[in-house]
Parts: structure tokens; sequence; C-alpha cells
């Protein structure tokens, strides 16, 4: 079963990292790919460019021992450039497989809140399953009615996910993820990421010195 972990990776962090090794242990995927956006619909704007974020996903990933399988990074919508809209890359990938092999599109749980506001979001699990991640506390009450009604229907464990190509929902719970790109951006753009450390622990530090030395994210 392939994995794709989709995001901006602006930058990419600890976070990404652990989500990407927590889905591949939970589900033994053979193959996790990250998958930078190009530009996301839903964002005002990225700070750093595609190239320097595939820059930076690259520095990350070799350094970091996968979990289980292989890692890589599937750039087709950096190649493709304008606006990202899942649904299209799903189905641009999908075609590329066989008919039967099992792909997951995985994310967080503060994405699967905001589901029904994607471009054409229940025909995602007409190319893939989809996996979400929670933090600890997570409240499914929280979902909109129509999303806990389409997920619920299609939950399924690591086994359902591997019967079958796509239409499975797949929730892992309760991973401590308390890293914030947005946090991270603030404290570099602020010039203190020496002095509050936090950053260096929670960026990877051949990442932090590509940012450094690209004087990324400064104000």
């Amino acid at each position: 079963m392939i994995g794709l972990l989709g995001g901006s990776f602006d930058p990419v962090h600890t976070a990404h990292l652990a989500m990407a090794d927590a889905f591949a242990s939970a589900l033994s995927l053979e193959e996790l790919r990250f998958l930078p956006a190009s530009r996301p619909w839903q964002k005002h704007g990225l700070s750093a460019s595609g190239e320097q974020r595939l820059a930076m996903l690259r520095l990350a990933l070799a350094t970091h021992r996968p979990a289980h399988g292989h890692y890589a990074i599937d750039t087709r919508e950096l190649d493709r450039g304008g606006s990202t809209y899942t649904v299209d890359t799903l189905a641009h990938l999908r075609g590329e497989m066989t008919s039967d092999e099992p792909l997951v599109f995985l994310f967080g749980a503060d994405q699967l809140v905001h589901l029904d506001t994607w471009h054409r979001w229940q025909d995602l699990w007409r190319y893939a399953h989809l996996g979400a991640v929670t933090r600890p506390g997570f409240d499914a009450d929280v979902l909109p009615a129509p999303v806990a009604a389409a997920w619920s229907r299609r939950a399924g464990d690591a086994d359902a996910l591997r019967s079958t190509a796509a239409g499975r929902s797949f929730l892992l719970e309760g991973l401590a993820l308390d890293v914030s790109a947005t946090d991270i951006r603030a404290a570099l753009a602020a010039g203190d990421a020496r002095d509050d450390g936090a950053p260096d622990r929670l960026v990877p530090r051949p990442v932090l010195d590509y940012i450094r030395a690209n004087h990324l994210y400064r104000s």
C-alpha cells in the first residue's frame, strides 16, 4: 500500500516526520510519499518557494530513517504548478496505478474538520482511502455532520484498507503533534531562534541550517 502525505511543508518540521512514521507503522506502508503542494487554493500564499520547500524536504528525509517501508517525494503538484486540488492529484495518481493497488491519502485532523470545504471532497474516496491523525483530546463532535457521516460509514482498520484500492477511512488517534509551521516561521521572523530554542527542537538540523543560510522567514 502507498501512502501520500500532502502539505505545504513551509517548512517541513518534526511533526510531519512523526506523522509519516506513525502512519507507515500503523498501516504497514510499502512506500510513503511526501507531496509538497504548489499553491494550495485555501491558503493565502506561501513564504518559501516551491524549490526551497522541496530542498528542505530532501534535506529532512536524507537524515531520517523511515519507521516502515520507503519514503520518497512526489513532485507532481510542484511540476504542474498553479492551484492545488487534492482530488485532481489523486485521480492522476490513480491512473498510474493498477486498479486493485491500495492508495491512502494522509493528513491531520485539523484538515478533517474542514474536509467539506475541499474541492469535490466526496469524490476523494473514489481514488484513495483517507487517513487522518488526531491529537490527544480530539473531539469527534467538532466534525461537520456531513463529514462525520461520510467518514464513519467508510471506517475501517488497516486490513480493510489493504483489501481494497480505495473508499475507506482510517483514524489514527492520540499522536502528540504540538508543532505549528506558523509558530516556527514567526519565531524565525522575530530572530529569536537561537534564544528560545524552539526551531532548533522542531525543525531537523539540516533544514534549519538551510533556512538560516538562505535567510528564509526573516521579516
